[in-house]
């Protein structure tokens, strides 16, 4: 899907470096899907402190 926005350039520079991704749009890309993941991530923080790790694994 096409679509034009206004980004903030000093923004997109400091996203382009940090990511190391060759394209505006590839950014862009990145970011909605790390939005959409970190938002999916909301419905089970509810059992943040409440599992215990078991670091325990016997390796046969």
């Amino acid at each position: 899907m096409r679509s034009n926005i206004e980004i903030d350039g000093t923004l997109m520079r400091k996203a382009l470096r940090a990511s190391g991704l060759g394209s505006k749009s590839a950014v862009v890309e990145a970011a909605l899907r790390l939005l959409v993941k970190v938002h999916g991530q909301s419905s089970i923080r509810w059992l943040r402190g409440k599992i215990v790790f078991d670091d325990d694994v016997r390796r046969d």
